[in-house]
């Protein structure tokens, strides 16, 4: 049985992680001029039509051209910011997904990187697969894995006690629990892809490729997106044109030399 003074302590604690939760680096402003020209290009990008698909052998050329340079800024970008991580990126390109998809992660102590071939065969130009993994990279740089588990710890600590003040069932604490993770593990998930979006850009720009033009990729008609109606690497992300933006936001920065300023 909790006991109010306990219940306290556990909401207190819990909030605590879930505010340390946030965006390291802070958000460009990406409203205004930006939310209009973000407008202008996807008109500009649906109007062009779909991309014919690369042939494997092109797609594998282009991701031979691009990886190293973007492996090379992604690092040089890491290891300027002191981010504590570990900036030596296993990057690879994953010829048995079948989804359009891209996704970093960690095995063991390892940070990973995977891009499918068929999306490097989806896109465009160097400068769209540049950005994918530059923006992958930038999870690496925002600690989102990390920051996500802490979230997940704390809504299933926050889900917890709230199934003790609804009773002291075992049903209604682990009703909690489950609760608790499911919001946990989401409420912080857009902010974190625009983040990867903001320090992309930066990676984008550093490994010598136009950004803007690779946030295209964002901007492709349905008919070059998966079966489910959109890609599968954006499931759970900000609407495009707000990403978009965000990327034009961004480059602006880097043109006044405008650097990453720490998340108040």
């Amino acid at each position: 049985m909790f006991r109010p003074a306990s219940r306290s302590l556990i909401f207190a604690g819990a909030l605590a992680t879930l505010a340390a939760c946030g965006t390291t680096y802070e958000l460009p402003d990406s409203g205004g001029a930006y939310t209009d020209e973000a407008g202008r290009l996807f008109a500009e990008a649906r109007a062009s039509g779909p991309v014919t698909p690369l042939s494997a052998a092109a797609a594998e050329a282009r991701y031979a051209r691009v990886m190293p340079r973007v492996a090379r800024a992604g690092r040089e970008i890491c290891q300027q910011l002191n981010t504590g991580v570990t900036c030596e990126v296993d990057i690879a390109l994953d010829r048995q997904m079948e989804e359009r998809n891209a996704y970093f992660t960690y095995q063991g102590n390892q940070p990973v990187i995977r891009i499918s071939l068929p999306l490097v065969q989806d896109t465009g130009s160097d400068d769209e697969v540049a950005f994918v993994l530059a923006h992958e990279y930038g999870h690496l740089i925002g600690r989102h894995v990390e920051k996500q588990q802490s979230q997940v710890l704390a809504g299933a600590l926050i889900g917890g006690a709230l199934g003790a003040l609804v009773g002291d069932s075992s049903d209604a604490v682990a009703l909690g629990l489950g609760l608790g993770t499911a919001a946990g593990g989401i409420v912080y998930s857009q902010a974190y892809e625009l983040e990867s979006d903001t320090i992309g850009t930066r990676i984008a720009s550093a490994a010598g490729y136009d950004p803007v033009q690779g946030a295209r990729f964002f901007a492709r008609a349905e008919a070059a997106r998966g079966g489910a109606g959109g890609y599968s690497i954006w499931g759970t992300h900000p609407p495009d044109r707000k990403r978009v933006a965000t990327v034009l936001a961004t480059k602006a920065q880097i043109d006044a030399q405008q650097g990453l300023r720490p998340a108040p």
